[in-house]
């Protein structure tokens, strides 16, 4: 009885920025839990619908820049176009832009949080109604950062759109319990990806950073894939506006 709580046989789930990185790491984890995709990118996620498609389950692959928050409730009625319905959505998708805060432009400022955090409430709106539409409730899973609790060096955009990622997945929470949708987040620690290859490059940084993490490495995709599974399923469904971080004991220093 447990184990099936964790299941997703049936369930339709949309994930933004699936193409690769923690995004593909996610989407594959909610197909091999049951789940049929559908991914929301800017460039072909040709790697993740052949992944997901060969476990047996079923991948719509839409396109969209979501800075464009006009495309959104277009892109929640193709996604009913599997099986009619949606049951998850994961906003993964975003940016990041590096410099002194002292030289940061009002461009390199816009992009971030228009993708990082206009995008995620505004899709999280669209999908809560189709949610209470449907009259089923469902799972939204945002994706926060471990610089939605410390300040950073370097990306003020970056950090105060995960900030407010992790405040609306509260705020959104408390309006929408009582409808039976559930509104968390995962805070990824430092992963290797393409996010964070200037870092990992960088032979000192990278070595304090390790240095902090009591578990001594970086994260991978496959470290979300048990938290996204748990949030998404009915396991979570007395969990609301939390924020999970994975970080291998990073914030525990």
């Amino acid at each position: 009885m447990t184990l099936e709580s964790f299941q997703l046989n049936g369930r339709v789930a949309i994930v933004t920025g699936c193409n690769t990185g923690l995004g593909q790491g996610m989407a594959l984890a909610l197909a091999q839990a049951g789940a049929d995709i559908v991914g929301i990118n800017v460039t072909a996620p040709d790697d993740t619908k052949s992944q997901i498609e060969a476990i047996g389950r079923r991948f719509l692959d839409l396109r969209a820049n979501l800075s464009d928050v006009s495309s959104i409730e277009a892109l929640v009625t193709q996604a009913k176009a599997l099986t009619g319905k949606v049951d998850i959505l994961v906003n993964n998708a975003g940016i990041i832009r590096r410099e002194d805060a002292i030289s940061f432009t009002e461009k390199d400022w816009d992009d971030v949080v228009d993708l990082n955090l206009k995008s995620v409430f505004f899709f999280s709106q669209a999908v809560a109604r189709q949610f209470m539409a449907q009259g089923t409730g469902g799972k939204i899973i945002n994706i926060a950062s471990m610089l939605s609790y410390q300040g950073g060096v370097r990306v003020p955009s970056y950090t105060a759109s995960k900030s407010g990622v992790m405040g609306i997945t509260r705020a959104l929470a408390n309006e929408w319990a009582a409808h039976g949708i559930n509104v968390n987040a995962i805070a990824p620690g430092y992963m290797a990806t393409d996010n964070t290859t200037s870092l990992r490059a960088d032979e000192a940084r990278s070595a304090a950073i390790l240095d902090r993490i009591p578990a001594g490495r970086w994260g991978t995709p496959a470290d979300v894939a048990g938290p996204v599974v748990f949030l998404a399923s009915q396991a979570s469904n007395y969990v609301n506006g939390y924020t999970l971080a994975v970080d291998g004991g990073w914030l525990a220093r």
